[in-house]
């Protein structure tokens, strides 16, 4: 068997944490290492437990989950934070990402699209909810225009447009399968192709790359 993801859980409220936990150990690839409740506890039980993946609140007592963000990958940069919140304001999304998580998920997620995240996060990909992706593209298109970028070596196809105008609208691998009418695997191969054609690290850097070259 594959060693389980390690999850540290950080909530001010202790009623969401339990329920966290009795929903991801549910699943069979995960375990939960520790809990805090505010993000100095974040710090002291990230430094203990070294998890693979942190379920980051952001409106907490002390010091907030923004800021247990930038001073945990300050001191730890491989560290994997998903932002999970209520709060959808632009100020929270950005400030997260600007942090460093690699993921910013709102509470309405279902525990599947939650421990599909945990999953994808850990792997070393990015998950944005959609409806926050959708406000990261349209606050990059109010900037101002700098000079061209370079042209992409090798142009992407026209089915790896199609499928990458669904990435950014924060469709997952399979929701675009099923929009396409393609195979799961076939998506993500194209996926693959398009991060390594546009040199990005995740789904959205590669949104913000091509909106920034005017493909989408």
């Amino acid at each position: 068997m594959t060693t389980p993801i390690r999850l540290l859980l950080v909530d001010d409220q202790r009623l969401m944490r339990d329920g966290l936990r009795l929903l991801l150990e549910l699943e069979p690839d995960m375990t939960v290492a520790a809990e805090a409740g505010d993000g100095q506890e974040a710090l002291d039980a990230y430094q203990r437990v070294q998890p693979d993946v942190t379920l980051m609140d952001i409106r907490m007592p002390g010091m907030d989950g923004v800021e247990a963000t930038r001073r945990i990958l300050a001191r730890w940069p491989e560290a994997r934070i998903i932002i999970l919140t209520t709060f959808d304001d632009d100020a929270y999304v950005f400030e997260g990402l600007r942090a460093g998580a690699r993921g910013y998920l709102l509470k309405a997620v279902s525990g599947e699209e939650l421990a599909r995240a945990i999953r994808t996060v850990a792997a070393g990909g990015a998950l944005i909810d959609p409806s926050v992706t959708h406000k990261v593209l349209e606050a990059f298109s109010r900037l101002p225009r700098q000079a061209a970028p370079a042209p992409l070596p090798e142009p992407l196809t026209e089915r790896e447009l199609e499928v990458l105008k669904l990435m950014a609208e924060g469709l997952s691998n399979r929701e675009i399968a099923r929009r396409l009418f393609l195979a799961e695997g076939t998506v993500k191969n194209y996926v693959s192709n398009i991060l390594g054609k546009l040199e990005a690290r995740d789904r959205t850097q590669a949104a913000l790359r091509a909106r920034e070259l005017g493909i989408i």
